[in-house]
């Protein structure tokens, strides 16, 4: 995944989180215009449906329908021998355009669900944003809506990335009894926690460095940021992080990403200039509202327990910021940025990039908690893939997590996963070795931005 140059935090969440295949202008490839539930886009929106080819299946051609269902494009496909059951595909952000596009599953899992007799189906959402409240209303309209086309599914998956794993666990608190099994990847389960961690990160650097500069002003990118760099002794493209202040930070951001695990430390140099530019404030002609665009409505670092406390006490200096919004932040209503309480009914199977520290490992620790506290453990399995970049999987580590997640609905034998909330087993230089693909790495070439598992020690 690339590491960005200065750019607002909106357009960096859609460089990072929009997850989308190439779009076009189409036609449905099965016309829907006379359907009883087509309607418009919303006002500010245009939908774009994608071309999709009908892949083919044991010497059938796939059956792809495009259209527009409550303000919101789609994309179903169907092989010729269905097997009865439906997967629904969940994207993660996109930016706050004025286009909604609509993605294919990735990682291989498009080839692999109809390959194995599932449809999918797939909407763009009836909004941009980081909107969880469109995903998850889109989502079940249009599984609604393909019972109506194709026909009702006996059984109905969800799976989905990034802020589509939020969408996920939502959705399976929104609509108990309606999905069959969940696998959320690289997914903020942690809710408005992941834009705390965003905010504990610009606001302990500014602290280390000296500098006291939120809400960011208007020239943050050209006058605080290079303040922040300089009082850390760190620099913009450089890799190194030698200075005690930049030590300290790194060291806080482990921590609070996922605590000591392999890869730590080197994807922090990974990441670093990216992290530092979520503070840049939106500068577009046309601003955009919501989350976004504004991290503040939701996120605080009032309860935040800094640490390392050394060589600098963190938090006998750093800025206090509470939420902008705080009955948004704590409302139990579908908002954008709605609450998981951790109560799925059904089995849920997540991956996760070790490394990845824009939506942290964490993540998946805060979820396992919340969890653990209602009393489902049982249904929740979580793998760490040892790799950097945000969603980086191969099709094997999502393909075979499918399989398991199947089996598992189907049969009833939950499947393996790792200890996420075990400090010790974090830890461990071996940790994630057990569920990531070893030709993968056996494959990777030098550290870039598209390939980061060179970072990590050869598994044993």
């Amino acid at each position: 995944m690339p590491r960005p140059a200065t750019r607002p935090f909106a357009v960096l969440l859609a460089t990072i989180l929009g997850l989308a295949v190439a779009s076009a202008p189409a036609a449905a490839s099965e016309p829907s215009d006379g359907d009883p539930d087509v309607g418009a886009a919303r006002p500010g929106y245009t939908i774009v449906l994608p071309e999709l080819a009908p892949l083919v299946v044991g010497g059938a051609p796939t059956r792809v329908l495009t259209g527009v269902t409550r303000n919101a494009g789609y994309a179903i496909e169907v092989p010729a021998r269905w097997n009865g059951e439906l997967v629904m595909w969940a994207h993660g952000y996109r930016g706050n355009g004025p286009e909604l596009t609509v993605d294919a599953p990735d990682f291989g899992l498009r080839e692999r669900f109809v390959e194995q007799g599932y449809a999918w189906a797939a909407s763009s959402y009836d909004r941009n944003g980081y909107d969880v409240a469109s995903g998850v209303r889109s989502t079940r309209a249009l599984a609604e809506r393909f019972g109506e086309l194709v026909g009702d599914p006996g059984r109905t998956y969800v799976a989905g990335v990034s802020m589509g794993g939020h969408i996920i666990a939502r959705s399976l608190e929104e609509n108990p009894g309606f999905y069959d099994g969940a696998l959320p990847m690289c997914g903020a389960l942690g809710d408005h926690e992941l834009f705390d961690y965003l905010l504990d990160h610009q606001l302990a650097a500014e602290a280390l460095a000296g500098v006291r500069a939120y809400p960011p002003p208007p020239d943050y990118a050209s006058t605080v940021l290079p303040a922040v760099y300089a009082g850390l002794g760190l620099a913009p493209n450089d890799p190194a992080v030698t200075t005690p202040a930049g030590q300290q930070l790194r060291a806080a951001t482990v921590l609070d990403s996922g605590g000591a695990r392999p890869g730590a430390e080197a994807s922090y140099s990974f990441w670093k200039d990216f992290l530092f530019q979520l503070g840049v404030p939106d500068a577009s002609p046309t601003p955009v509202d919501g989350v976004a665009a504004d991290p503040g409505l939701v996120a605080t670092n009032l309860h935040t327990d800094y640490a390392p406390d050394a060589p600098v006490d963190i938090d006998a200096v750093v800025q206090r910021v509470p939420p902008a919004a705080a009955d948004v932040r704590e409302s139990g209503r579908l908002t954008p940025v709605a609450q998981v309480q951790g109560r799925p009914r059904v089995p849920v199977l997540s991956l996760h990039d070790l490394g990845d520290l824009f939506v942290p490992f964490s993540m998946e620790q805060i979820y396992a908690g919340e969890v653990a506290d209602a009393g489902r453990s049982e249904l929740l399995v979580q793998r760490a893939i040892r790799a950097t970049g945000h969603c980086e999987f191969s099709a094997v580590e999502a393909g075979t997590a499918w399989d398991d997640l199947v089996a598992w609905v189907k049969g009833g034998d939950r499947p393996d996963g790792d200890p996420v909330t075990d400090a010790e087993a974090v830890a461990d230089p071996a940790f994630g070795c057990r569920f990531s693909d070893p030709a993968a790495y056996a494959a990777a070439g030098p550290v870039s931005e598209q390939e980061t598992r060179r970072l990590y020690e050869p598994c044993p």
